[in-house]
């Protein structure tokens, strides 16, 4: 697989990267370990390199899913983690606090079974604690040699600007995709002025853009989309039309409506690396194929005047999550 530069950081990644929260958290039972340690390696064997996981991803039960998998080939690999909830937990709230991110550190190199972390996120931005401290103390990990590369997930660009300041972000991981475009209203220019990555997750919009899900799908008691607007059942059927033309592409060109959704991300802006998740091993291998897959301007033309006639129902997170985001 062809490698990516994050922005002008010097960090290295394979094109397509793997997204591990799924197999511990978040859409459902967790995937047995054997098996998901199974599908990781599977990815290495595939050419990526670049591995994400949080330590609120069970909370830790990721991280040391990971650090069992990657053992054998850990220098050869990227593995992205992030701090900032109280205890790790998503419910408890922000903590960004310099000391909890030490001490998160600290158990995040244990759990990942390494000596360093090479990209660290701020998962959330917290407005209790200022950017510029939070940036000082992943500053600081790093002269220590305990983290490699720094980053934010879902912030805003005042924030972006005040950390960057301090230490250089290597990447932004945030929602991108061809049913979620807000970046490119701001943040991706903004990403592009600074030299910053971009790492998109959900980009196959947590499902919903392979084609597999529509109204009638039922999904798990503890699925995270079960509170999420864009997933009701309404929502589902008035955003079918957006699959439709993926399929209609896909079939023309002899690929997956998943793999146009990840060509057309890797087609726009050669620092951009996303991340699609997934429990199943027939769905990693298409979406890492999709880095084949080539999209040429009047494909990416064609996509852009279909997309300007669909509006895609419902919002993209509860309102309780959504406060969260873009701080």
């Amino acid at each position: 697989m062809q490698k990516r530069a994050l922005g002008k950081s010097g960090l290295q990644v394979s094109a397509i990267g793997l997204g591990c929260m799924g197999l511990s958290y978040a859409y459902g039972p967790a995937t047995e370990k054997s098996a998901a340690i199974e599908l990781i390696r599977r990815a290495y064997e595939l050419g990526v390199t670049f591995f994400d996981t949080a330590e609120a991803y069970g909370p830790f039960a990721n991280e040391e899913l990971l650090g069992e998998a990657l053992a054998p080939f850990r220098d050869k690999v990227v593995i992205a983690t992030k701090f900032g909830f109280k205890g790790g937990k998503v419910s408890e709230g922000m903590d960004s606090r310099p000391e909890n991110i030490r001490a998160v550190a600290e158990a995040s190199l244990r759990r990942l079974k390494t000596d360093v972390i090479d990209l660290f996120y701020q998962h959330r931005v917290d407005p209790a604690v200022p950017i510029e401290d939070v940036a000082g103390t992943v500053k600081d990990l790093v002269a220590e040699g305990k983290v490699r590369y720094f980053g934010m997930s879902e912030a805003g660009a005042e924030s972006i600007r005040r950390a960057h300041a301090v230490l250089p972000l290597a990447a932004l991981q945030s929602e991108y995709s061809l049913w979620w475009r807000e970046p490119e209203q701001s943040i991706l220019p903004l990403l592009e002025e600074l030299g910053i990555g971009f790492v998109p997750f959900s980009p196959l919009g947590k499902g919903f853009l392979t084609g597999a899900i529509d109204e009638n799908t039922k999904f798990d008691a503890n699925d995270f989309r079960n509170v999420v607007p864009r997933f009701g059942e309404e929502a589902r059927r008035a955003n079918r039309g957006l699959v439709e033309v993926l399929s209609d592409l896909a079939s023309g060109k002899g690929v997956s409506p998943a793999q146009i959704a990840i060509a057309w991300l890797l087609a726009q802006k050669p620092w951009i690396a996303p991340i699609p998740g997934t429990t199943k091993r027939h769905r990693l291998e298409e979406n890492i194929a999709a880095a084949a897959v080539t999209l040429s301007e009047q494909d990416l033309a064609d996509i852009a005047h279909t997309l300007a006639s669909i509006k895609v129902e419902g919002d993209r997170y509860p309102p309780h999550l959504q406060q969260r985001v873009g701080r």
